[in-house]
């Protein structure tokens, strides 16, 4: 896969040389290429904690678990767990986005730079897992911008790819060739009234076999999970 600049590498924590995946993590055969992905935003430090992201991969068994607002204390998560993590800090704050798989990646993630808002710097995640090149994201509240942040990361991406993660969007993406494939309930509680969907799926050449939200309280999103496979039709 080639990216088009601007792209940078932040600090990535990676597991120990030799360190495997925990044989009762690793999850069950699935036919036909299918990979689980599970996409969650933690809040911060008053969130979701490591235990809380053990938990959801015993109950989930994804293939890949990406995160949104992960901060240093998910660090220990390969240490505790086995398995590949990688981190990428949002520049000058203290939380970022994170990936997590049982699986060797087949290359590092790499984190790529996105138009900035007026207060916070944006970045996404690349993860190429298994038969999946997929973008890790937490995009900006403004409507126009995240959605300029989200071409952009489409500009970054294969043929065959998904996008997920918190997307701050009300109403459509807007993205040719794209279609969203994740669960329609809600994911959030704006202002702890109102129900949105927040968290979603974006895929390109892709199919959803499986899709549903997880009832989840330990943040204030609900995490989502998909079961992404190649599409035959290219």
């Amino acid at each position: 896969m080639t990216l088009a600049r601007p792209y940078l590498r932040l600090p990535s924590i990676q597991p120990r040389p030799g360190m495997p995946a925990r044989l009762d993590l690793a999850p069950p055969a699935r036919a036909d290429g299918a990979v689980k992905v599970v996409s969650w935003n933690l809040l911060r430090r008053i969130g979701a904690t490591v235990r809380d992201v053990i938990e959801l991969i015993h109950a989930e068994r994804p293939d890949l678990l990406l995160m949104q607002e992960a901060t240093v204390d998910i660090d220990s998560l390969p240490t505790l767990v086995g398995g590949h993590y990688a981190r990428s800090p949002l520049p000058g704050r203290i939380h970022g986005l994170a990936c997590w798989s049982p699986h060797p990646y087949r290359r590092p993630p790499l984190t790529c730079t996105l138009p900035a808002g007026t207060l916070i710097r944006r970045v996404a995640q690349v993860v190429d897992c298994r038969a999946l090149v997929v973008a890790n994201v937490h995009l900006s509240h403004g409507q126009l911008l995240n959605r300029r942040q989200l071409r952009r990361v489409v500009q970054i991406l294969p043929h065959r790819a998904a996008i997920l993660g918190d997307f701050n969007q009300v109403g459509p993406a807007l993205i040719r060739h794209f279609h969203d494939v994740g669960p329609r309930a809600p994911t959030h509680r704006m202002a702890d009234m109102l129900p949105i969907r927040l968290d979603r799926c974006l895929v390109r050449g892709l199919d959803c076999l499986e899709r549903h939200v997880i009832e989840n309280y330990a943040s204030d999103h609900r995490p989502i999970s998909v079961l992404l496979r190649p599409s035959a039709a290219g």
